[in-house]
């Protein structure tokens, strides 16, 4: 491990300013979902069902849009991308306190497939900042600031609605989403390096998403779907131990373990591919299942499979900007978005499913196994490849 490479990362033009902005301009969306369901199930007096509605129109408006907004990014620029999601960001935040629920489910669907992709966005700006060769350091350090901004963010949110209220909550996270567009806009980081050739005209979609990025998307996707569902067991055993209030702290000690984790990736000269990461993160998730009974003993037992988390997404990212051409490359940001989003879809109500018919234990269980699953359709699908790159 060496603790240079983060050293000389950050000494790059540009690196260290971009990246505390993308961490700020993070935490207003990863507030979102928290305040938008207490804002429901609180001042719209809805139940906690009508409010996952509202979130899942959210999440499947940001996986519709995410690639239509790299996209957008790759033909007409940043700045393009930017006038469009802030101002869409502006109208749904400021109007969502006073929307009546319905309104405010279909808004939720609308305002989610023109949302700034803040994560997307910060992974392709380090890319044409920095050499290829730093890239991997790069990408784990970007995959920290995530982690810090999922620490940030839902508490804020929660916060402002209990010590304020939902309207000033949302309207907070609404201009702290239009600031972050604003600045986005004034600091324009680049999106491609000067190196890059991208004056020809766009590769057809066939050419460039191959059997080898589908993989990786995959393997995008299952590691969320691995953590989603973590997460859903986690409430679930808590509940069952009457330890709820402790959800808090358990979900520190897993972002702190995935800090770590991302830590000594970025610090690794020659890390495993992702696809190995995702199926030890699968691998280790199992275990969680047998240590249930007690809130200490789940915490530690939480820690091996969440030092894998923040390494997932860097490698994951490192893979795509190396297997995708530069002027295709906000698309394909997008895409691997998507896989995040989708991700997170299907492991909180699989792991609730899972629940819902047996204990906490088992929603570890079968999402660390479906996690190990999906790295083996992952391997089929390099074996379709005629030049496998072990992703």
């Amino acid at each position: 491990m060496n603790i240079a490479r983060y050293l000389s990362v950050l000494r790059l033009p540009r690196v260290r300013p971009v990246m505390v902005l993308m961490l700020l301009a993070r935490i207003p969306t990863t507030a979102a979902g928290m305040t938008l369901t207490l804002h429901v199930v609180l001042a719209l007096d809805k139940g906690y069902g009508a409010a996952g509605l509202v979130g899942t129109a959210g999440t499947l408006g940001i996986a519709l849009g995410a690639p239509l907004m790299g996209r957008l990014t790759d033909r007409r620029g940043l700045r393009a991308m930017l006038v469009l999601s802030t101002v869409a960001e502006g109208l749904f935040w400021f109007s969502a306190p006073v929307l009546p629920y319905s309104v405010l489910l279909v808004t939720s669907l609308l305002s989610g497939l023109v949302t700034i992709p803040t994560m997307s966005i910060g992974r392709q700006v380090l890319t044409a900042l920095v050499p290829v060769e730093q890239r991997r350091t790069a990408l784990a350090v970007d995959s920290m600031a995530v982690e810090v901004a999922y620490m940030a963010g839902p508490a804020l949110g929660v916060l402002l609605t209990t010590r304020a209220t939902s309207q000033v909550a949302l309207w907070s996270i609404g201009a702290a989403m239009v600031a972050s567009g604003i600045a986005l806009y004034l600091v324009n980081p680049p999106i491609r390096n000067e190196e890059e050739d991208v004056a020809g005209e766009r590769p057809p979609r066939r050419e460039w998403l191959t059997p080898p990025v589908l993989g990786v998307l995959l393997t995008s996707a299952g590691a969320i779907i691995v953590l989603a569902g973590m997460e859903v067991a986690i409430v679930a055993a808590l509940q069952e131990q009457g330890r709820v209030e402790l959800t808090g702290a358990l979900v520190i000690v897993m972002c702190a373990a995935s800090l770590v984790g991302g830590f000594v990736y970025g610090a690794t000269s020659r890390p495993p591919t992702p696809r190995t990461l995702m199926a030890v993160l699968g691998a280790l998730t199992i275990p969680a299942g047998l240590a249930t009974g007690s809130p200490w003993v789940l915490a530690l037992a939480l820690i091996p499979a969440n030092l894998l988390p923040a390494s997932v997404v860097a490698s994951t990212g490192e893979v795509i900007t190396r297997l995708t051409p530069a002027s295709v490359r906000g698309e394909a940001m997008g895409l691997q978005g998507s896989a995040f989003t989708l991700g997170a879809a299907v492991g909180a109500p699989l792991a609730g499913f899972v629940i819902d018919h047996s204990s906490a234990g088992w929603g570890f269980v079968v999402v660390g196994a479906v996690g190990v699953g999906i790295a083996g359709v992952g391997v089929l699908l390099d074996r379709r490849s005629a030049s496998p790159v072990g992703v």
